[in-house]
């Protein structure tokens, strides 16, 4: 897959000479005096006839060289030998010998141009340049450029001349070959004798490179006038002018292997291979207008032909001859001379075709990793992890789309892109693989944001500007079809084996309908596959209306409709469809579920609608359908009358009603519409009861509450339905005049969570379409807020929508904070703004832009760091990028905020934020120095506003004349004058407080803290002093207790006895200065007041964390007792969830974390004990489980962890496993759990988690009865889903998001949780990867499962079967003692073979998942099991044996499993490679501490080992510069280990037996240069060829020689001789 190797490109320019000609000096050349008698002295031991050539009356030529020459007057040409006589004598007669040799070697070049096919003649030249060349007259490295080049404007075709490549522009005359004595033409003029030659090219390539800086050749058309020239030759038969090229390349590559006796630069060099690679890749175009069978026969009957290629092949075999290494024979391996597709019957060139194919392929080999084919997306991360890069230099690292697999090229690199999807060839392993990806996709349902990054539009939808390709997107529509239709015959199977799976086929429903909304699946297409598969399966899969439920739920898209009404197919796809219907006829009447009703009827209700896009096909249709489909008129019209005036009852209806009224969503969507929508408002309206701070002056009308829709009647309606449903209610909730009820929003809300693909919308985005002033209106703007913050937040981060919302919800902030009075909206957005930032689990930035100081307030800018530490922490960071701008980004955030963080806080930040933020001062002295200037003014204020007899009117002046600076200080000023024992006037300070902006209260919150704490140490120190010492130990604890019980009444004053400050804020505020000793103190204090304990309290007993199962009917809670006075104020719009209790939802963790930092773990258990009833409703708390104990990962006592897990509840329904619990409590906390544990977990990941294969036989059962046994396993598991079907609907799972990603962070978790040290635990994981097979097949023996796989296996058929470590060595099975291997395989619906490579896809992906401390000891426990393999660590076997060993150890352990030939390197580089493929970018950074266990490496064997294992991540590392260097420099030491000046190694290697390697490296170089697949164009970055020269110098000579074109000096390196910069300085 190399991405059109088919075309014949040039070389790369990169091999090209230096600076092209300028036409001056050319000109110069041309009409230099010596130039007329060159040519004669050349013309006549060529034996040409003087008297054919026309007298030149401008010629003047020297009398003595006339007199020779006329003197002469013989036929005969003089003896070769005095050639160089005449012309040394000829030579001194002009003084500038450098113009001379210009004009001799242009004159040179000449005559080789029209003598070479005659045989004595092209034999003088060949002895004249090496004689001239001998005697140092001309210089090979000027004349073979230029020769080359002028060959090359022969070949090109007619008005081409030699194209120019990225060297530099080429003035005109260098596409021209000028004729001696005469003036300068282009190939293209009509008058030339060269014009039909130049015909002769390669009509597919777009020039040939021209050298730059080659002397072309001038030459005189005069010259051409012979029969026997090349001109004559080129206005006869066509076989005669192909025989005139041959000629010229035959006698070009003798004058070439001359040339190579001598020592030339590697500049030629590389020139001298850029076109022998060329003329070989070009051997066989055609001349333009013959015929293919014409040009073949020409081709064949000239003898020159294999005469030429074979001297081309010997000077490209002297170029890359290691002896020399003139140019490495990387170069071969990367030109297109292996993709030749007309291969001449050559056994030469065949030969060096296989060589370069056998040593590509080696290099192939280190780039991918083993089971490099098992590798797919699991979708259990968060995150798409980008494997792929820019393949196009220049493309924009920033703008591409994420690829979910990538495909690998010749070499081994990552290719992706629409082009490159199309071209998978049907049934292929890539085309396997891509479908294996897609039905996982449609099993597990992930994010939306995966189709919209992957997927494309059919093309038979695609507009005209939609017709570029996608370069991210990698599966093509075809595959896309075949998966989706593979996916509706499971689902079929499933149905027929009684497995209960309505909520697969619902979820299965709404991926389809999204798929085909979106254009991405060709309808017709798809109904010819599904119905292909229905006639041929072997048995009966059809047997209910699964399938005309499905394609009656898109029925009314609009490619579907137009398809059905107008396209020539209609009427065979109408049958087709028509085909898929299925009536059960044994229905009993006594027991019929409504699913079985909407079953029963869907087959009308899609004959009734087919029969209205096009009356004509009428006579298609069932007249049965059409008789049945009035009975659900009739039905309608009974419930209708039945009901009345009571409209329909929602909450009552009985199974036969509720189907029938499924029933009519998919027939009649807009009745059904009308009647849910009136259910809501037949409770009628009613006036909103005034409160005690409202205006009476505005009317507000406010819905009746009645009960929402029940989960289980929205899910069988049909998604049409819903969609207008969705739409109506967004009319009624947001653009009506009235409040709309609570059971309309949460059925709204329940819409979205039932159908997250269909339905889901962004409303910023959608409502501002709908109404551009929307959010102006009153309680619009709260209402929206409260949906997202307490209802929608699982589902925008399901669509990764996240980032979005927060920059929209900030531009909300940025507007109002600094605006007076906002409160309400405000705290709201600020708070929605806290969870937004906290749920993000990725990198993000604060503004689409790095530009400008952040919109974040003060409070979300100390969030950010804290979300960014735990998500580096625990998660890394993905991306290069990412890691690029963390640096500017932290700069961003900082630059508005003043705070520091405590040291204890600190030491838990990951280093990339810590060393950031050391170093930044603290401003708290400032601070307290600022207030202590201005409390003399501010107290004085707060006498005058604040004392009890204060005027109301003060209130206006104090806003109106106070500067803002002392503003500040006002709840400060207050809180002193209470420690004063005071008293207040609280209406004023409310009303002031009220008056101020959000941005202003936020101040005095930060401000008044820094003041407390500071008066609280103050009071301590005075009363240090005045005390004696007898007294401090006594008294010291009651005066604590004194003053901070003082300042808890204090503060209680402003949040629960006037509520005059949002308590959200001073909890935050608090905690951030928990390096104060008393600041966590007051926390605790404020958390355990009967006040707050009693509000969360009524909190959790009116509402549900499980929101959408609760049908009761709903109660409203009061503004002013949900939120205080504060926030309600003078609002009078109601809250729907909104409330004091659920602000603290992202509160509570962050003190959480904060009481850890500072060892109180006690304090932080009595916390969760209290609040785990609210931390219940916390929308993301699945995720925070997780993070926090990631994020204090071997810092947490046993019993808090208990309590932390706790917090999942029993509602979740985790899927622990079975024993979990016990080794959790395990007295004995030093012994770790046995294998069977760690190997039950990984079972439950293949299981659950791991693509399944799939069979190339797509009607073989194999598949659904792995499908079967899994829905099984899951429902019967300890923990496992709770209801009988087998997939979650995402209302169920909104935390973390998927069940693949439930199971997979779930294992994460109990790993995390264990009482053992992570040493203990990576040890049995490697120690079971390590012997998997070996386990698994003997003790599965006789078991009828461990035999050959056949064709339904989904694994490749080993190459080999022989082995290196049989399965049954002694050495295997001491590590996975304990595992019931019989009942183990037989769990997982797999065979031996096919569970064991697949148990190490898990570890490798669980590893990954969890934190740096598990990384170290994985790359320690694996160089050890490597270091002590017993073959391996034998130094008696000889090296060929070990380098077999290795061959075979090295083998993918999915061919291993099948020939009992595993080995416990095998599995364990598997390992690190499935680890390696699911790092993010930033963990990638120690990778290279396994090698450096590793060393010393005293063998190839293990030197090979070293490269298998870091090979596959220099694609991943190509981007991240460091890192890729710091990587190649420990290869290159790892070869010095063994290959270097001082290594002592016991039997030394020749160096030949590492060209892989050589190659290899070479190849990583190109790679990092290109920043992706290396093209022919690929040129090494300097820096890297810098780092190459310093590390080559520690290698052998004999390695050092292999490897001497990666250094910088031009003298010794192609790449450095060509490349531009040292061109540029050398020059």
């Amino acid at each position: 897959m190399d991405g059109g190797h088919g075309l014949r490109q040039p070389m790369s320019p990169a091999i090209s000479a230096s600076a092209v000609v300028p036409q001056q000096r050319q000109m110069q050349l041309h009409h230099h005096p010596a130039r007329p008698a060159i040519a004669d002295l050349f013309t006549l031991y060529l034996g040409i006839n003087s008297k054919q050539r026309p007298e030149d009356p401008s010629r003047e030529s020297s009398n003595k060289l006339q007199k020779r020459v006329t003197a002469l007057n013989r036929d005969l040409p003089p003896r070769d030998e005095q050639f160089i006589s005449d012309y040394e004598q000829l030579r001194m007669q002009f003084p500038d010998q450098e113009q001379l040799q210009a004009v001799t070697e242009s004159v040179l070049i000449s005559f080789v141009l029209q003598c070479s096919s005659h045989a004595p003649q092209s034999e003088f030249l060949l002895f004249a340049t090496r004689c001239l060349c001998a005697r140092g007259h001309l210089r090979w490295d000027s004349l073979l450029p230029s020769l080359l080049n002028a060959v090359s404007s022969i070949e090109a075709p007619v008005g081409q001349g030699v194209p120019v490549t990225s060297g530099g522009p080429v003035t005109p005359s260098s596409s021209a070959i000028t004729m001696p004595n005469a003036p300068n033409f282009h190939p293209s003029n009509p008058a030339s004798p060269l014009s039909v030659m130049n015909t002769i090219g390669s009509p597919t390539q777009s020039g040939i490179d021209q050298p730059v800086g080659a002397n072309v050749s001038p030459i005189k058309a005069a010259e051409f006038s012979s029969s026997a020239q090349l001109g004559t030759a080129a206005r006869g038969d066509q076989s005669r002018r192909g025989a005139e090229i041959s000629y010229l390349h035959h006698l070009s590559c003798r004058i070439l292997l001359a040339g190579l006796e001598s020592n030339l630069k590697p500049a030629t060099h590389a020139v001298i291979f850029q076109h022998m690679v060329n003329w070989l890749v070009n051997w066989d175009q055609r001349p333009h207008n013959m015929d293919e069978a014409d040009a073949m026969q020409t081709w064949r009957l000239e003898k020159p032909l294999h005469e030429w290629m074979h001297l081309c092949l010997d000077v490209i075999w002297i170029l890359v001859n290691e002896e020399k290494c003139r140019i490495p024979f990387y170069e071969l391996v990367r030109c297109n001379l292996q993709f030749l597709e007309n291969i001449p019957d050559d056994e030469a060139l065949v030969s060096i075709i296989m060589e370069i194919h056998r040593r590509r392929d080696m290099v192939c080999m280190h780039m991918q990793m083993l089971d490099q084919h098992l590798h797919c997306p699991t979708f259990a991360t968060h995150r798409f992890l980008s494997q792929s890069y820019p393949s196009i230099a220049g493309e924009s690292v920033t703008n591409l789309r994420y690829s979910p697999i990538t495909y690998p090229s010749v070499l081994g690199e990552p290719l992706h892109g629409e082009d490159l999807a199309n071209s998978i060839p049907k049934g292929g392993l890539d085309w396997e693989r891509a479908l294996r990806c897609l039905r996982h996709a449609l099993r597990t349902t992930p994010s939306p944001d995966w189709w919209r990054r992957v997927l494309l539009v059919a093309p038979c939808y695609r507009s005209q500007s939609q017709q570029s390709s996608t370069p991210g997107a990698v599966f093509s529509p075809d595959m896309i079809g075949e998966a989706v239709a593979d996916r509706t015959i499971e689902l079929l199977r499933l149905t027929n084996s009684e497995t209960q799976c309505w909520q697969d086929w619902l979820l299965f429903a709404d991926i389809f309908f999204f798929l085909m909304k979106s254009g991405c699946i060709d309808f017709l297409d798809f109904v010819d596959k599904l119905a292909s598969r229905v006639t041929n399966s072997n048995q009966q899969v059809l047997r209910s209306n699964h399938v005309t439920w499905l394609l009656a739920q898109i029925i009314r898209i609009e490619i579907v409709m137009n398809t059905l009404s107008s396209d020539p197919r209609k009427v065979e796809t109408t049958r087709k469809i028509i085909s898929f219907h299925k009536e059960d006829k044994t229905l009993d009447a006594n027991n019929i579920g409504p699913q079985s009703i909407l079953l029963d009827f869907i087959s009308s209700s899609q004959t009734l609608r087919i029969w209205s896009f096009n009356t004509s096909i009428r006579e298609h249709l069932n007249s049965d359908q059409l008789q049945k489909g009035k009975q659900i008129d009739e039905w309608w019209k009974q419930m209708t009358k039945a009901s009345g005036e009571r409209m329909i009852d929602f909450t009552n209806l009985d199974e036969r009603a509720t189907g029938m009224f499924w029933v009519l969503s998919f027939t009649m969507a807009q009745p059904a519409c009308e009647a849910i929508m009136n259910w809501f408002t037949s409770a009628g309206m009613a006036d909103l009861i005034q409160g005690p701070n409202m205006q009476p002056n505005e009317r507000i009308m406010m819905m009746r509450e009645t009960y929402p829709l029940s989960m289980s009647l929205l899910s069988g309606l049909s998604i049409n339905l819903c969609l207008k449903l969705a739409f109506q209610l967004e009319e009624t909730i947001f653009l009506g005049q009235a409040v709309p009820s609570i059971a309309m929003v949460e059925t709204y809300v329940r819409l979205l969570l039932i159908t997250p693909h269909s339905l889901f919308r962004p409303h910023f985005t959608t409502l501002t379409q709908r109404s551009p002033s929307i959010l102006s209106k009153s309680g619009v703007s709260l209402l929206l807020l409260e949906i997202l913050n307490y209802r929608l937040l699982p589902l925008y981060r399901y669509h990764g929508k996240s980032k979005a919302l927060m920059y929209d919800v900030t531009k909300i902030i940025s507007m109002i904070k600094g605006k007076r009075g906002e409160h309400r909206l405000f705290r709201l957005a600020e708070n929605l703004c806290m969870n937004l930032i906290l749920s993000l689990k990725d990198f993000f930035f604060v503004k689409k832009e790095l530009k400008g100081p952040t919109e974040f307030t003060e409070t979300l800018n100390r969030i950010t760091i804290i979300s960014l530490a735990i998500t580096i922490k625990t998660r890394g960071i993905a991306e290069v990028e990412h890691m690029i701008y963390l640096q500017p980004l932290l700069e961003q955030i900082m630059a508005t905020s003043q705070h520091t963080w405590s040291e204890k806080t600190l030491r838990y930040f990951p280093p990339l934020i810590r060393d950031f933020l050391m170093g930044r001062m603290d401003k708290r002295g400032q601070a307290i120095q600022a207030w202590q200037q201005a409390e003399t003014t501010v107290i004085n204020q707060c006498n005058q506003l604040l004392s009890p007899s204060a005027e109301p009117n003060y209130v206006m002046t104090y806003l109106s004349h106070s500067f803002p600076q002392h503003r500040q200080y006002l709840c400060a000023g207050a809180w002193m004058l209470m420690n004063g024992h005071l008293e207040i006037n609280s209406a004023n300070l409310a009303r002031v407080l009220r008056e101020f902006s959000p941005e202003e209260v936020t101040a005095n919150i930060y401000t008044m803290v820094d003041v407390l704490l500071h008066h609280i140490q103050f009071e301590v120190q005075r009363g240090h002093l005045a005390q004696d010492l007898l007294s401090k130990a006594i008294t010291n604890l009651s005066f604590m207790q004194d003053l901070l019980s003082k300042a808890i009444t204090n503060l209680s004053f402003f949040i629960w006895t006037h509520e005059l400050l949002p308590l959200d804020i001073l909890l935050l505020a608090l905690i951030d200065r928990d390096d104060d000793p008393y600041a966590l103190r007051l926390v605790i204090s404020l958390l355990e007041k009967p006040e707050l304990q009693q509000r969360v309290k009524a909190f959790c007993s009116s509402r549900s964390p499980e929101h959408w199962l609760k049908n009761q009917h709903p109660k409203r809670v009061e503004l002013q007792k949900a939120l205080g006075n504060h926030l309600s104020w003078k609002d009078r719009y109601p809250p729907f969830f909104d409330d004091i209790a659920a602000r603290l939802l992202p509160v509570i963790p962050l003190i959480i974390y904060r009481l850890i930092e500072n060892d109180a773990t006690d304090i932080a258990d009595r916390v969760l004990a209290f609040y785990s009833s609210l931390l219940a409703f916390h929308p993301l708390r699945f995720t925070f489980v997780r993070d926090i104990l990631a994020y204090f990962y071997g810092h947490l006592p046993i019993k808090l962890i208990g309590r932390i897990l706790n917090l999942l509840g029993v509602s979740t329904k985790t899927p622990f496993s079975e024993s979990f619990a016990k080794y959790l409590v395990s007295s004995n906390s030093s012994v770790c759990p046995p294998p069977e544990y760690f190997a039950n977990l990984l079972l439950n990941l293949v299981n659950n988690v791991i693509p399944p294969l799939s069979s190339k036989s797509k009607s073989n059962p194999a598949d659904t009865t792995r499908s079967t046994f899994n829905k099984h396993h899951a429902s019967s598991q300890p923990g496992g889903i709770g209801n009988n079907d087998g997939q979650r609907a995402f209302y169920q799972n909104q935390d973390p998001g998927s069940y693949t990603q439930l199971v997979l962070e779930t294992a994460a978790i109990e790993i995390l949780s264990l009482p053992v040290s992570a040493a203990q635990i990576v040890s049995s994981l490697v120690q079971i990867i390590a012997h998997v097979q070996a386990m698994l097949i003997q003790s599965n023996s006789g078991q009828g499962m461990s035999g050959g796989l056949g064709q339904s296996s989904g694994l490749p058929t080993s190459p080999s079967g022989g082995g290196a470590e049989p399965a049954g060595s002694n050495q295997t099975n001491s590590a996975a003692s304990g595992i019931n291997a019989t009942n183990f395989v037989s769990r997982s619906g797999y065979s031996s073979q096919q569970l064991s490579v697949f148990m190490i896809q898990a570890c490798g992906l669980l590893l990954a998942q969890l934190p740096p401390e598990f990384h170290m000891q994985l790359y320690s426990e694996a160089a050890r099991v490597i270091k002590d393999c017993w073959w391996l660590a034998d130094s008696s076997r000889p090296v060929k044996e070990l380098d077999s060993a290795v061959g075979y150890a090295l083998l993918d352990p999915t061919w291993a499993s099948q020939d009992n030939t595993s080995t416990a390197i095998g599995n364990i580089v598997a390992l690190l490679h499935s680890f390696f493929s699911n790092l993010p970018q930033e963990w990638l950074e120690s990778t290279h501490t396994v090698i450096k266990h590793l060393r010393p490496v005293n063998s190839v064997a293990m030197l090979r080992i070293a490269f298998r294992i870091l090979g596959p991540l220099l694609p991943r590392l190509a981007f991240a510069r460091p890192l890729f260097m710091k990587t190649l420099a420990l290869l290159f030491n790892v070869l010095g280990d063994v290959f270097g000046k001082n290594s002592q190694v016991s039997n030394p290697v020749d160096a030949s037996e590492i060209t892989d390697i050589i190659d290899f490296l070479h190849h990583a170089v190109m790679y990092e240069g290109q920043g992706g697949p290396v093209q022919s164009t690929s040129k090494p970055k300097l820096e890297i060829l810098t780092l190459c020269g310093k590390v080559i110098e520690i290698l052998r000579p004999d390695v050092q020689h292999l490897l001497s074109h990666l250094k910088t000096d031009p003298n010794c390196s192609i790449y450095a001789a060509t490349h531009p910069k040292l061109v540029q300085n050398t020059s």
